[in-house]
């Protein structure tokens, strides 16, 4: 990742509209996806949403009135961006898993080259929003390793979203002994954020 000091300016105009505004969003009519386009985007921003509300929140509940305060340290700063890009690649493979396996169920779309074009695309895209290359070529062969695998037939009822859940326990700059306390509650806030994203995605899908 380099060496440089980190500030309030890396965590991007980008992190904040979809951290800030969330709730602002859910009032706003939501268009169906009609084309693989528009699901390349719901995965993306929704990805990146999952990841902002739950490691943001998380440690905003964690540090209370000092949560400000602690982006004046860099050491700080790095284990936010570092944990905010790792927990993001996995909400991306999730979320990318989860929506063709439902298409494949419950449409009979057989997409598999096609979910990998979009999560490679999307990985493209972040490149200009400093996401590490080294967590890119990592997202990568994990994405590779868990497509042998999957069953597009059961996994968008399988606990989908587990590995993302699994990904802010392991990456949230909290200290060991706090988060073994707040497994529970960490792992079920992230998998209640994405119940929010499988409602919206079911509603919305039209292909």
């Amino acid at each position: 990742m380099g060496k440089y000091k980190l500030t309030w300016k890396d965590l991007t105009w980008r992190d904040f509209k979809i951290y800030l505004f969330a709730l602002f969003k859910a009032f706003v009519p939501k268009s169906k996806i009609k084309d693989l386009n528009a699901l390349e985007n719901f995965i993306q921003t929704k990805s990146a949403w999952v990841t902002q509300v739950t490691l943001y929140g998380y440690l905003k509940t964690r540090m209370g009135t000092r949560y400000v305060l602690h982006f004046e340290n860099d050491e700080f700063m790095a284990s936010v961006n570092l944990a905010k890009w790792n927990i993001y690649a996995m909400a991306l493979q999730d979320l990318t898993f989860f929506s063709f396996s439902y298409l494949k169920t419950n449409f009979n779309y057989n997409g598999t080259e096609k979910a990998k074009e979009i999560f490679l695309n999307i990985l493209d895209d972040e490149i200009s929003n400093k996401m590490p290359n080294d967590i890119i070529e990592e997202a990568k062969k994990n994405f590779e390793g868990r497509l042998k695998d999957i069953n597009w037939d059961t996994y968008h009822g399988d606990l989908p979203f587990n590995p993302s859940a699994l990904s802010l326990y392991k990456w949230a700059p909290i200290a060991e002994e706090l988060k073994v306390l707040d497994r529970k509650i960490v792992l079920n806030s992230v998998i209640l954020k994405w119940d929010i994203v499988k409602k919206e995605f079911k509603e919305r899908i039209n292909l």
